[in-house]
């Protein structure tokens, strides 16, 4: 639109008739557009007496709770993602002669490859997301310099520093070690010459050795090649993670771990020097990189997980107790993505909301609040959007269950929740004992009565971190968290006698009366309460804080 032009609303005269705003015409339509103007002004003003007259909710329409289309804020987010990580490859050694005045034919002096990038992975704040890291999937450390003359050894690789939101659980699905097959080579060839063809003339392996370019076929095939140097591997090797790779990112790190070593790089000629060939035109060349296929699952680390059935009001909810701009509307699976709001207690301005402190005695100034998308009956058996999302709650220190009183039973409703979350804890813990290779520690009989009774030896199997995996992932316990339920919509009528019969079978759940909706053994046993709010026009969300403070607290 040309610059200093008025707009009028729900046209587009603009772009139609640009000639109406040239600088000749805007004089003589200023009138018209004044009058426009005057005339869109009241009629506006019609409309919202009108609106005022009528019965409407109280809420300001437009507001945070209440908010247009406009308002709603599009992340992109990623909580699963596969990598191949490749580690730098070694540079190729060096074939160099000294050359100086009065020395004809100078000894070796060619340098060594620089080693390759390593690969290395850090738990960062800040990062939320694993969209990054899945639109590349393809991550190369640098490749080591080739060696130069005057015995120079090449530079080493760029290193690669994956960097990954807290709470990201990484497992190893594929690994490509070229030493530990070129070990394995050598113990199915052991007594074969290195690079001996019955076949052909050559008496070198064109992938491992370097010559000279001055060097001619017929100095190949008379020529005495050493054997092969053993396959090496790099000295920060040993600082490398336990293979396989599992690991637990659950907090922020101050330095990287090491995933994968680069290659080392290739012998310069000098290495080859003996009596008989005191000048070698060969050299080798650098080892290839190691390839390490990464499956990366992030699960949010909140204070207070959300979980209820589609349209409960957890969206309404998390915009009534945090800034959050998550997107809210009247039908199922408005949420198709989690979500975080920050429930800030102390803004520094005033006196607190409520007072807490922090596993290291610091004040707590704020709790996080993680929104899920809702889970329907049967969501196990991938119903709905299934119940994939709720690993994102899994480390939420505490549960809050949302259940809508003017949607039915709100027992039976709770029930269906938990029922989802027991079936999510089951098969949790039996993808771990696949994924996870048990360490089993056997001991024979302890002396010979044993084995004439037919006794069985003794097997320990340790699952979990242990000395040599410190950050292996640990078997949820969902169950065992403490938890409250969120009773919405109370403003509205015919709710008080639903939200009763919720604190009836709340009161026998906590006193032992009935059975743990979960149906597991080890449950959280204290006191279950019920909190009814409007979180529409925002009543009732402070008692949600204090009552989370309190739980955090112990």
């Amino acid at each position: 639109m040309p610059p200093n032009c008025l707009a009028i609303s729900g046209t587009l005269t603009p772009f139609l008739y640009p000639f109406v705003f040239s600088a000749t015409a805007r004089r003589s339509s200023r009138f018209v557009f004044n009058s426009l103007q005057r005339r869109n002004e009241t009629t506006n003003a019609t409309t919202i007496t009108a609106t005022d007259d009528s019965s409407q909710p109280t809420y300001e329409e437009g507001s945070h709770l209440n908010p247009p289309p406009s308002d709603y804020s599009r992340t992109i987010f990623t909580d699963k993602a596969t990598i191949n990580a490749h580690a730098g490859s070694g540079g190729h050694g060096c074939i160099s002669f000294l050359r100086e005045k009065y020395i004809e034919a100078g000894p070796a002096n060619g340098g060594d490859g620089g080693s390759g990038g390593n690969i290395y992975i850090q738990a960062v704040r800040g990062e939320t997301s694993l969209h990054k890291l899945a639109r590349r999937s393809i991550l190369k450390a640098g490749r080591g310099k080739n060696g130069q003359g005057k015995t120079r050894g090449g530079e080493r690789g760029d290193d690669i520093v994956i960097q990954v939101p807290v709470g990201t659980v990484v497992r190893e699905i594929e690994r490509e070690d070229p030493v530990f097959i070129e070990e394995q080579r050598m113990k199915l060839e052991a007594g074969k010459r290195d690079g001996e063809d019955p076949n052909g003339p050559w008496k070198w392996s064109r992938d491992k050795w370097l010559l000279y370019p001055a060097v001619t076929p017929e100095d190949i095939a008379t020529a005495e090649f050493p054997t092969l140097p053993k396959p090496r591997r790099p000295a920060l090797a040993v600082a490398q993670v336990k293979s396989p790779i599992s690991l637990d990112l659950s907090v922020p790190m101050d330095r990287p771990i090491l995933l994968a070593a680069g290659a080392v790089g290739g012998m310069g000629n000098p290495h080859f020097v003996t009596r008989t060939v005191p000048r070698p035109k060969f050299a080798t060349k650098g080892s290839t990189g190691m390839r390490v296929m990464l499956q990366l699952e992030l699960k949010l680390l909140a204070d207070v997980g959300l979980v209820g059935l589609p349209n409960a009001g957890k969206s309404t909810l998390l915009r009534a107790m945090s800034k959050s701009r998550a997107r809210v509307g009247d039908w199922a699976f408005t949420t198709l993505q989690p979500n975080i709001g920050t429930v800030v207690l102390d803004d520094h301005q005033g006196r607190p909301v409520a007072r807490s402190t922090l596993e290291t005695g610091e004040p707590r100034t704020n709790y996080t609040i993680a929104d899920i998308p809702g889970l329907v009956q049967d969501a196990h058996l991938d119903r709905g959007l299934g119940i994939s999302f709720l690993r994102h709650v899994e480390r939420a220190r505490v549960l809050a269950f949302v259940i809508d009183l003017n949607a039915g039973d709100a027992v039976q409703a709770l029930r269906a929740l938990w029922k989802e979350v027991g079936e999510y804890e089951r098969m949790k813990i039996q993808e771990e004992t696949e994924l996870t290779e048990p360490l089993v520690e056997w001991s024979p009989f302890r002396c010979t009565e044993d084995a004439l009774n037919n006794r069985q030896e003794t097997i320990i199997v340790n699952t979990g971190p242990t000395f040599d995996s410190p950050l292996a992932p640990q078997v949820p316990s969902i169950a065992g968290k403490p938890w409250f339920v969120v009773a919405t919509k109370a403003d509205l009528p015919e709710t008080r006698e639903n939200f009763e019969k919720l604190q009836i079978y709340l009161d026998a759940v906590g006193k032992g009366e009935c059975e743990h909706p979960s149906g597991q053994k080890n449950f959280w046993d204290q006191k279950v309460e019920a909190i009814p709010i409007s979180a529409i026009n925002g009543h009732g969300t402070n008692k949600i804080t204090d009552w989370v403070v309190d739980l955090l607290d112990r």
